[in-house]
């Protein structure tokens, strides 16, 4: 008998073992940032977990965007001039590359993942926060894939970093967020809140309506009830999501598109209107998409003109949905886009040329292979911020501010996707897209991935950062990310090592050198 008790409080004994984390740095997605700033913490001698609510690490630089969007090369320090720099070696070439294949991404992230042994728990989702006055206690997360209180896993950590696109750990730990578009008078900006688009915007005249003319019939699929908000005023709409897609016209490596489940041409019952009013030109399929060729016969494939990849107005609700609504939201939007591409090859209204060109390509073989060949990464352009010890705005994008606690470098375009489609005067107009450029490079504030300390002084969050809508538009791209990544990583070790625990007090300027100065 007491043999058996024994080895029942051992059986015991190694449950609790496996169902709690002790560390240094516990890192929450593992997102391109959450790589950087894994492989970084580890590099510094933490002990580390990574937790990834799927069964793939790298986001969206493994799921299909090898289309990188830089604005400026100058902009790559530490371990992301590393990272591209590895990728231009993988091709056979010693300086950085910018256009890959989903698969060379994802095995780089695993080189920094073995190379830094680097603890990952897979197919894990946040489940509670406990705080504790104003530091995170512990974290429990369950298992995505069967979620059970028998599985749930308990972090306890010094220090936290928030690497998701969705920014739930930072969003249930206390530290006041926003979702949607601030109005333009609230940071003095003159390119947030609604906009009425002047790209990727239907021609004039296209009808709106199921049976053309007849309000009553009703509004095709793709179009918003209700009235826009007003230009320059704020609300709480989402930039489009999309899939970036990688396809490929290598016959030996291709799996052709079949219609899919849930397929409904009604659904692009629209592209066929605005065709009507703006025919096909002798670009073919890049009327429709931008079709980024990557190498070896692949492709990262986005959003072009009024209608296209973007499901405008249907994610609305994804940055606060429950973990069941997103999963339908990204379900609708990979319906969407499978048939999407089955409809552009198949339909007899679309012209021959085009149905033959797009009938070359289909899904590749070596790639995503636990997805069914499709990338399993909805394009999160936007979800919730932070508003933290420093708001990022336009006037940093446009360098008329240029803080000094900078621990990294923007230099993209203000941009932001369509926000909803309306009917307009009789005509379906989308809404929400804006493209300015910007001079130079500029600073990234430290404070703008810190929370208020009285918030929460253990947690940094390099991705859902602290900036306004369009200033986030700029920042938000995964080379930015990554290094973020890495310096919240090193101001993490820094706070441990010398602040108590606390980011508040962490040396900007020391993290950025150090971040500088790793890859060199």
């Amino acid at each position: 008998m007491k043999r058996i008790v024994l080895l029942f409080v051992a059986l015991i004994a190694t449950w609790y073992v496996q169902a709690t984390e002790m560390v240094d740095v516990c890192i929450y997605g593992g997102t391109s940032s959450g790589v950087m700033a894994a492989y970084t913490a580890r590099k510094a001698g933490k002990k580390v977990i990574l937790v990834e609510p799927t069964d793939r690490i790298g986001g969206l630089t493994t799921g299909g965007l090898g289309a990188t969007d830089i604005g400026n090369p100058y902009i790559m320090k530490g371990y992301t001039y590393d990272f591209y720099r590895r990728i231009g070696q993988y091709y056979g070439t010693n300086d950085m590359k910018f256009a890959f294949e989903p698969k060379v991404a994802l095995g780089i992230y695993q080189q920094y993942i073995d190379e830094a042994k680097v603890n990952i728990l897979y197919n894990h989702r946040l489940f509670s926060v406990q705080m504790e006055d104003n530091r995170i206690k512990y974290i429990v997360v369950e298992d995505s894939r069967n979620p059970s209180e028998k599985t749930n896993v308990t972090i306890y950590a010094k220090e936290y970093i928030d690497c998701s696109y969705e920014g739930d750990l930072m969003a249930n730990s206390h530290v006041t967020y926003i979702t949607g578009r601030e109005g333009n008078e609230q940071y003095g900006e003159t390119w947030n809140g609604a906009f009425w688009s002047l790209h990727h915007q239907f021609p004039d005249y296209v009808d709106p309506y199921v049976v053309k003319g007849d309000p009553k019939s009703g509004l095709l699929y793709g179009i918003l009830p209700g009235k826009p908000t007003l230009p320059g005023k704020g609300d709480k709409h989402i930039q489009a999501y999309n899939f970036r897609i990688t396809l490929t016209d290598d016959p030996d490596n291709m799996i052709p598109i079949t219609e899919p489940a849930n397929y409904d041409p009604s659904k692009y019952e629209l592209l066929i209107r605005m065709k009507e009013r703006s025919p096909f030109s002798d670009r073919g399929l890049e009327d429709l998409f931008i079709w980024s060729r990557m190498p070896n016969h692949k492709t990262d494939v986005n959003n072009r003109g009024g209608f296209s990849t973007d499901m405008i107005g249907e994610n609305w609700d994804y940055p606060e949905a429950s973990y069941e609504r997103r999963a339908e939201i990204v379900q609708q939007h990979l319906d969407y886009t499978k048939g999407l591409l089955y409809f552009i090859g198949h339909d007899e209204r679309i012209p021959l040329n085009v149905r033959t060109e797009m009938l070359r390509w289909g899904y590749p073989k070596d790639e995503f292979l636990t997805s069914d060949h499709f990338t399993p990464q909805l394009y999160i352009r936007e979800s919730r911020r932070m508003i933290g010890r420093y708001v990022m705005t336009q006037a940093d994008c446009e360098s008329r501010v240029k803080v000094e606690d900078y621990i990294g470098w923007a230099a993209y375009t203000m941009d932001s996707h369509n926000c909803g489609r309306y009917v307009i005067q009789g005509m379906v107009k989308n809404e929400g897209n804006v493209e300015i450029g910007i001079k130079e490079p500029y600073r990234v504030s430290y404070r703008s991935i810190t929370p208020k300390e009285e918030e929460c002084s253990n947690l940094l969050v390099p991705v859902c950062l602290s900036a306004s809508h369009i200033a986030y538009g700029s920042i938000r791209m995964e080379p930015v990310f990554m290094v973020l990544g890495q310096s919240a990583a090193l101001a993490a070790c820094q706070a441990i090592d010398r602040h108590e625990g606390i980011v508040q007090r962490v040396d900007a300027a020391e993290v950025y050198r150090q971040m500088e100065a790793s890859a060199k």
